[in-house]
Order: structure tokens, then C-alpha cells, then sequence
């Protein structure tokens, strides 16, 4: 069987952050007494969420607001208020924790058309209020490139916009593409809608909150290209851009929209070929597998489709509702194709690497990690070991070990 070496990658660390003084720095809105303000925030796994929208409520209590928390996620928790609110909770955002209520209705309004003729709908509860603060992070998105990406205006246009909005957004996007359906519908929405602020937020390379930025509404959409331009450069690698099977130990909707990020992986939402002789783009990972779903994802396994393999245990943890909710309203119906399933890890790892023959003697390239959000530490295969000596960015942390399997066939954890 194979041997592993445990390898840290050596990722430019940021100076620590006090959320509560930047944001008190930076937010200073002047507000009438008893104004209604929402709060809106979403449904990825994103570091200090809850004490970001904390200190937003406080700040606007301090300035006499009245606001409430708004789940700004398209079709995210089933599309239901319960499943937002669940969402939500599990980051800590609460109405006990927060102090304020959650206003989770799924009711949109429409506020007109785009050039393209597609209709723009809005989250009511958050029309309803004298203004609204939008928190998210920049980050690259997973299903296009260019100046913009997931993040501040994706959240007005999309986020904002509930089930409704988001899957007429999605099926415009596959004719016009979705960076335009965003921009477009951002045009309609920033001048009806009553926005009084932006929290963009930055996560490094080790998923730690780097920068706080308070934007005016006036320069949400060219003030995000900068910070997406530093998002993207910030973005954690694999530490080998070409592999015969990267093992994924964990996919989900807090990990990434996409389950497991093609920013990381190259392999897109949309489908891939499986087919080793036309495999072209870095990162080349000839084979991809999953291992398990988090808890936090509640069943929705939006993703998997991008692996090859995956195991009976997350097939069977899979919530097909939520799952076809998400994939419908994208059009990423492939994200929700089961690929073949083994038993454990002991069974699936020699047949797997049976798909990608090899001349004799040469030994496979396998790369493990954690998921594609933490990237910090993963196992390589001990063929990487000459690789590994000439890098200054990768440190071995310890000699190359035969993959042990515990009672029930399955590999612990990574670093155990």
C-alpha cells in the first residue's frame, strides 16, 4: 500500500485582525432613531460571521437603529425559512446571540427588468426596512472568472433575490453568462433598493479573516474588483499541480458553494472528462475521491458529481431534496451525479488506483487533504519525495508511513 508523508504548507500568514475595532473604526452610520435596518448574511462556512454581524448590530443599536437579521441566500437550507435559519445557527447567528430577530421569509417583490429582459426580484423583508447592510465575503467564484466574483454584488442580486431570484438568475446565466446576469441585475436592484452599506470581508490563505472593508453603496461594484483582485491572489493551492488521485476527505456546502472548490481542484461544475488521455489543465488530477460530507451541508452534496468515486457511507447521507433543490435552481445538475461508491477506504483505494494504469515500476502520485478550504496541511504520496526536498514552501513533517486503516477499513484523520 501506499506511503504518506504529512507535509505543511508554508502560506503567507496575515497579522491578526480585531473585527471589533475595524469594524467600529470604519462603520459609522448616521442614523435616525427607530430606523429599521437589515442586516443580511449567507450561507458559506465564513470565518468570525457571527462576530462581524455582532458588532454590525451593535454598532447600529449604538446609532439608534432598529434592525433585524436577514438570510440572504438564494435557495440555500431547502429554500425553506426553517432550513435558512438553521443555516445561520450553525455559524452562530442566532436571534438569542444577536439580539435582534430574523425576518427569513422567502416572499420576493419584483423590481423591474434587465436589458436582457429578465426579471429582478428582491427579498421583501429586507425591501421592507429604511436600509440594509450587506455582509459577505469576496472570494473567486466557482462557476466563472472575471473582475467580479462571489461577494458583496453577488449577494444583492442574487442572495437577496431567494429562491425565485436565483434560479430565474441562473437559467438567464446559462445563455448571457452569470457575471453579466449579475452586473445587469445589480443595475436594476442598487437604485430601488435602499442600501446603506457593504461589509466585504478577506480570508487569507490559511482561511483566517484578513481585512475588513466598509463600502458606501455608491462603490460596492468597483471597490469589490480590487478586493476580489486580492482574493484571488491570497487563494490557498495543492502543493503539486498534477496527481493520479487526490483524496478529499470531506465535501459540503460550508466548504465551498461548489462542495469542493474548482478554483482548487479545476474541475468544473458544469462536468469534466474522466478520460485520462485528454486530461490537459492544471491541476491534472487523473482521479478524485470523496470521502465523507459534513454535517454542517445537512444532505445537500452539491458536488459530488465532480468526483469519481465517493464512498456508501456519504451516498447514504445524502438529502436528495435539498440536493435537487440546489442543483435545480443552479442548472449544476452534474454537481448531483453519485459516481461509483465503495465500502471504505481499504476496499476503494487499490481499485481506484487500478483506473490509472501505470508503466511497470513507476508508482502512483496520490495527494490527501482535508477539503479545499484548508489546505494548510495534507499527506503526499512518498513519489513526491524528491519534489518535496527541492521545495522551500512545503516542510515534511514527519517520514513517509504506510496508509494504517482502523477496525472498520476506513483511513483516521489527517495528521492522526
Amino acid at each position: 500500500m501506499l506511503k504518506m508523508i504529512p507535509v505543511r504548507q508554508k502560506f503567507p500568514a496575515s497579522p491578526p485582525l480585531d473585527v471589533r475595532a475595524s469594524l467600529r473604526r470604519d462603520f459609522k452610520p448616521k442614523l435616525k432613531p427607530g430606523t429599521r435596518i437589515a442586516v443580511g448574511a449567507g450561507s458559506r462556512g465564513i470565518t468570525n460571521l457571527a462576530a462581524v454581524v455582532g458588532e454590525v448590530v451593535a454598532i447600529l443599536r449604538d446609532a439608534g437603529a432598529k434592525s433585524f437579521i436577514v438570510p440572504a441566500m438564494g435557495s440555500h437550507g431547502g429554500a425553506t425559512p426553517e432550513g435558512q435559519i438553521q443555516i445561520l445557527s450553525e455559524y452562530g447567528v442566532t436571534e438569542a446571540a444577536m439580539g435582534v430577530p430574523i425576518h427569513a421569509s422567502m416572499e420576493t417583490v419584483e423590481l423591474g427588468t434587465t436589458e436582457d429582459g429578465v426579471p429582478v426580484r428582491f427579498g421583501k423583508a429586507a425591501l421592507d426596512s429604511d436600509g440594509i447592510v450587506v455582509i459577505n465575503r469576496v472570494k473567486p467564484h466557482t462557476d466563472f472568472g472575471g473582475p467580479l466574483g462571489s461577494g458583496i454584488v453577488k449577494m444583492i442580486a442574487i442572495g437577496f433575490g431567494k429562491q425565485a431570484g436565483a434560479a430565474a438568475y441562473h437559467a438567464a446565466a446559462s445563455r448571457l453568462g452569470m457575471e453579466r446576469v449579475i452586473r445587469t441585475v445589480s443595475k436594476v436592484v442598487l437604485p430601488k433598493v435602499p442600501i446603506l452599506a457593504a461589509v466585504a470581508l478577506l480570508e487569507d490563505t490559511y482561511h483566517a479573516t484578513a481585512k475588513i472593508v466598509v463600502l458606501p453603496a455608491g462603490e460596492v461594484e468597483t471597490r469589490e474588483e480590487e478586493i476580489q483582485a486580492e482574493a484571488r491572489r491570497l487563494m490557498p493551492k495543492l502543493p503539486f499541480d498534477e496527481m493520479d488521485l487526490l483524496i478529499v476527505d470531506r465535501l459540503g456546502k460550508n466548504i465551498s458553494g461548489a462542495g469542493m472548490d474548482p478554483n482548487i481542484t479545476g474541475r468544473g461544475v458544469h462536468g469534466y472528462t474522466s478520460k485520462l488521455s485528454e486530461q490537459k489543465t492544471r491541476p491534472l488530477i487523473r482521479r478524485l475521491y470523496v470521502r465523507d460530507l459534513t454535517p454542517e451541508s445537512h444532505g445537500n452534496a452539491i458536488g459530488i458529481g465532480m468526483a469519481d468515486f465517493t464512498t456508501t457511507r456519504l451516498a447514504a447521507s445524502i438529502d436528495a431534496a435539498a440536493t435537487g433543490m440546489n442543483a435545480l435552481t443552479s442548472l449544476s445538475i452534474n454537481s448531483f451525479k453519485i459516481p461509483l461508491a465503495f465500502d471504505n477506504d481499504r476496499i476503494a483505494l487499490p481499485k481506484i488506483l487500478g483506473t490509472v494504469p501505470l508503466s511497470d515500476g513507476q508508482p502512483h502520485h496520490v495527494i490527501r487533504i482535508h477539503d479545499t478550504l484548508n489546505l494548510g496541511t495534507v499527506e503526499v504520496s512518498e513519489s513526491y519525495a524528491a519534489e518535496l526536498a527541492a521545495r522551500a514552501d512545503l516542510e515534511a513533517l514527519g517520514p513517509a508511513r504506510e496508509m494504517v486503516f482502523g477496525p472498520d477499513g476506513n483511513l483516521p484523520a489527517i495528521g492522526s
